[in-house]
This record gives C-alpha cells, sequence and structure tokens, in this order.
C-alpha cells in the first residue's frame, strides 16, 4: 500500500509528486497517457500570470500570486526556461482604461507587486509595433513566460529522483474506499521498463484507505490526491463527491515562426471579458510568437481541432493590438482545452464523503502559474487530514537541465564535441538539435518514451518543416535506446504508431540492391 497516489501526471499532478517527494512517504503518480505533461498542461499560453485578474479572496487570487514567487525562485533550482518579461493589458477606448483601473485595484488587493498604470507615450515607447489607437496599459513586473513542458518535466524527473514511482498508461477506472475488515489485496503491475512485478497490498480497520483500478492493475494507498484536469469530476463521482463539474472551453493558437519573435517584448493582454483575458500575443521562451487562444465552450473534452473560424477570429483579435502581425509566417496552429470549474475558482479541498481523499480540480488558468503553490496547498491538506509530514534526512533539491546545444557559443559547442561526438551529429536542422541531446532526453528520470516526448524536451519537430527532416531519425533513436522496434514507438500513445510494418525484409532489399548494382555495371 502506498501512503499517496496521485491521479494524473499534468503541470499540477507533477508538482504535487515533487512537493510529497521531501517527505518520508510512499508516492506514485498514475497517468492515462503514455508520457506526463499530456492534456491542458502541453497547450496552453505558456504565461506566468501576475495575479492580477483574479477576484480577490478566493483560492484563485492566494495561489496564482504564490506560483508566481515560486516558479521565479524554482525556475534556477530546477533549471527549466522562464523569462519574466512583464505582461501589458493593452486598453483602447475610455472603457478600457477604466477595465485597467479596477484591474489594478483587484491586483493591489491580491498583494501582487509591480504594477503600474501607464499612458499612451509609455506604453507605445516600450511596444512600438502596438496599434495606434492605443490609450495606455496596465503593465505587471512579475509576469513572465515559461515552457510548460520543461516546468512538468523538471517537476517530475526531480519527484523520480526522491523516490516517487511514475506509473504510465495506467487510466483510472475505479475507485473504492477500503479497510473494513482484513483482506489481502493482490496486483499485477507492469514498470516503466516494461517488467511485471506484484504488489501486494495488506489492508485492515487501522489501515484504511483505497483501492484504485487501472490497466496496470489494482494499487492501493492511505489518501488519493485528484489531479486529473478535464476529468477530475469524473474522478471525484468514483467516490461520490459531485461539487462541481467540469465545463471544457477549447482555445486555439497560431505559433508564428522565430523572425516574429521580436515583435513584441512583453506579454500582450487586451482588456477581458467574461469569457476570459481574451486573445493575448507573446514571444515564447525559444522566442516565437504564440497568438490566441478562443474561447470556445464546448462539450467534447477531447475536441483539440483547429477551425478556420477559430483562426480568423485570432487574426482579427491579435491584429488589434499588433496590426503588423504576418499571419503567413504561422507553422503550426493548435487548441488547447482549459477545465474550466461550474464554480468559477479552483475545487482544491479534502473530501467529506471520503476521509483521504483530496481533490485539486477545476484547475482553469492560472493553473500553470499556479501549480507549485497547489502543490503546497494540497501537503497542507493532507497534513489536516492526518497524514504525517516528516521531512527526509537528504533530499535531492536540484536539477541539472538538458544543456541546450543551439543556444551555447562556438567554444562551448567544439568542448562537448569533443568529449561526445554524437553532439556534432545534428538530428533536427531547423532547431539544431543533436542526437546527444535527444539520447539524454530518452535516459533521464522519467524519460522520454515517444516521439512527442522527444519533441517537447529537447525540440526536433518545433522549427519551420514541423518534423518532416528528423522525425523519422527520432524514431531511429528511441528504438534503439529502448530497445523496442520501431513498430512499437507512438507519436502519443498506444495507437498512434507511426511505423506500421515493413515492405521488405531489410537482408532480402540489401541483396536485391547489391544484385542490381552489378548488373548496373
Amino acid at each position: 500500500m502506498y501512503d499517496v497516489i496521485i491521479i494524473g501526471g499534468g503541470v499540477v499532478g507533477c508538482a504535487i509528486a515533487r512537493e510529497l517527494s521531501q517527505y518520508r512517504l510512499s508516492v506514485a503518480l498514475l497517468e492515462k497517457h503514455s508520457e506526463v505533461c499530456e492534456g491542458s498542461s502541453k497547450a496552453n499560453s505558456a504565461i506566468v500570470h501576475g495575479g492580477f485578474d483574479a477576484k480577490p479572496g478566493t483560492v484563485k487570487a492566494r495561489l496564482n500570486v504564490r506560483g508566481n514567487e515560486l516558479i521565479r525562485r524554482l525556475a534556477p533550482q530546477l533549471q527549466f526556461h522562464f523569462k519574466q518579461i512583464g505582461s501589458l493589458v493593452v486598453a483602447f477606448s475610455d472603457e478600457d482604461m477604466e477595465e485597467l483601473k479596477k484591474l489594478y485595484d483587484r491586483g493591489i488587493a491580491n498583494g501582487v507587486p509591480e504594477l503600474e498604470l501607464w499612458d499612451r507615450e509609455k506604453t507605445l515607447a516600450e511596444e512600438p509595433n502596438l496599434s495606434p489607437e492605443t490609450q495606455g496599459a496596465l503593465f505587471c513586473g512579475t509576469a513572465g513566460i515559461v515552457c510548460p513542458f520543461g516546468m512538468t518535466y523538471a517537476f517530475i524527473e526531480n519527484a523520480v529522483e526522491n523516490g516517487v514511482e511514475l506509473i504510465c498508461d495506467a487510466e483510472v477506472t475505479g475507485i473504492k474506499k477500503i479497510g473494513s475488515g482484513t483482506g489481502t489485496d493482490g496486483a499485477a503491475v507492469q514498470t516503466r521498463d516494461g517488467a511485471a512485478q506484484t504488489v501486494t497490498a495488506q489492508t485492515s480497520a487501522q489501515e484504511s484507505g483505497f483501492s484504485v483500478t487501472t490497466p496496470q492493475g489494482v494499487f492501493t494507498a492511505r489518501y488519493v490526491i485528484n489531479a486529473a484536469g478535464l476529468y477530475a469530476d469524473k474522478i471525484a463521482a468514483m467516490i461520490g463527491d459531485c461539487d462541481y463539474t467540469i465545463l471544457p472551453r477549447k482555445g486555439e493558437y497560431r505559433v508564428l515562426d522565430k523572425v516574429c519573435g521580436d515583435l513584441v517584448h512583453h506579454v500582450i493582454f487586451q482588456a477581458p471579458t467574461k469569457m476570459g483575458k481574451g486573445v493575448l500575443v507573446t514571444p515564447t521562451y525559444d522566442n516565437n510568437l504564440l497568438a490566441g487562444p478562443t474561447a470556445q465552450d464546448i462539450d467534447d473534452r477531447e475536441d483539440t481541432s483547429t477551425t478556420l473560424a477559430g483562426l480568423n477570429k485570432i487574426d482579427s483579435s491579435a491584429k488589434k493590438a499588433v496590426p503588423s502581425l504576418d499571419f503567413r509566417k504561422t507553422i503550426r496552429t493548435f487548441t488547447g482545452v482549459r477545465a474550466r470549474p461550474s464554480t468559477g475558482d479552483f475545487m482544491i479541498y479534502a473530501s467529506k464523503q471520503a476521509k483521504g481523499f483530496i481533490h485539486a480540480g477545476g484547475i482553469e488558468s492560472p493553473g500553470l502559474s499556479s501549480a507549485p503553490a497547489i502543490a503546497e496547498y494540497v501537503a497542507e491538506l493532507l497534513r489536516q487530514e492526518g497524514m504525517a509530514l516528516i521531512k527526509k534526512p537528504h533530499v535531492i533539491t536540484g536539477r541539472k537541465g538538458i544543456g541546450q546545444f543551439s543556444a551555447m557559443p562556438n567554444k562551448e559547442r567544439a568542448t562537448l564535441i569533443a568529449e561526445n561526438p554524437l553532439y556534432g551529429r545534428i538530428i533536427c536542422r531547423c532547431e539544431t538539435v543533436t542526437e546527444a541531446e535527444i539520447i539524454e532526453a530518452i535516459r533521464r528520470p522519467a524519460g522520454a518514451r515517444t516521439v512527442d516526448g522527444v519533441k517537447r524536451r529537447v525540440r526536433p519537430g518545433t522549427g519551420r518543416c514541423q518534423g518532416g527532416f528528423c522525425t523519422p531519425r527520432v524514431l531511429e533513436i528511441l528504438s534503439r535506446e529502448l530497445r523496442l522496434p520501431m513498430e512499437s514507438i507512438p507519436k502519443s500513445d498506444k495507437g498512434t504508431e507511426i511505423v506500421l510494418g515493413k515492405l521488405k525484409n531489410p537482408v532480402e532489399s540489401k541483396s536485391r540492391s547489391g544484385d542490381s548494382s552489378k548488373h548496373s555495371r
């Protein structure tokens, strides 16, 4: 029996895993996908919000401000990519200026530092590519941009190094309260390396908890944390909690080429509406430009399609703020689905139906910004529920990130190539990603197991050709490192394998090729 099972390997679940890994606890994280950082965690605006938007007194408001502070502290410690570039909420009318004053007052009430109201001259001096219709802006100096994949991977890698067990392809299909009487539950599970092992859990009246059913087996734990993102309400219903419903909201985005990355230097918002913070324009950490999202309430939680209507909405709305945007420079479009709660606030609380069950649901924006603060809060809820949180004597608090070859000076590159010639083999030409970086992404704790997992860790396939050149080479490296046939390597999840089979026997094909070359002479 584990002390804690976390359901969901998004940024919130992984942040919770890292937080709990500091204590003398046995912790398992169950993720339904083949990798962590799927769902909303992989498809969002990649912004660390300052915290002025949330209504004062809400859980969102408190955890956004605290989360912003923690991310700025953790980024160098865990070596994930974060830039504190600040944000601007831009006004185009007198009504918008009144809205900015309300946001400023709200931010002050929430305890947000570095807030300023700028006039037209100051705003256009800082961002000359904004619309000439600009009347002013609200500046937030603590806002920034982050690599959401990198932050999530940093959390889970650090957690695994400190003893957390990550179990993927483990969608939760049932949860039961256990502990009345005495019994033994045995479950066959599969570890990350594919080896089978049997976990036997002895439960008694004194050691009550939960049994969690997945395709990987049945797992038991004294406490369960629900961080299941878009499906948090479905998980909650398994134990009889129906306090909230997830109302999925779809947001479409455009990613522009790096030649557009310097068009703006802050995160550019427009005055918000009841549908959200509106269409934004922002540089990304890797110097692309991101425009979006739209906001469309949907029924299908898996609807990640992009539409002509949605992209046209981005174009018209984004150009209101930045008229010189050239959407012909788009290299990718994508859609994320936000886990909007029916209550309007984060649903982070201990269940009244089942003692020991903690909810971390309804985590929409600013969930990415709030993730490490949510983890702190969940740990405190566990303590209040009776969990003894005793710090380990030796905790790995830091993490060494994967060096980015493309960002290194030539002298450093030459040194690396001399030490490891695989740094001299470029796999992704668009992003200058080397074979050595890809191998490290696979071999790390909680390392890549899919093509998309490699892509999100070290960026092959994120450039202009979107993987047209490098995907076969990434497949070959994954196959070799994982000792699996290429037919078994998925793009993202099981069922998304890229190679379905071989047309010819390689030896036979080579032999025939040799015969042909003889005849051609």
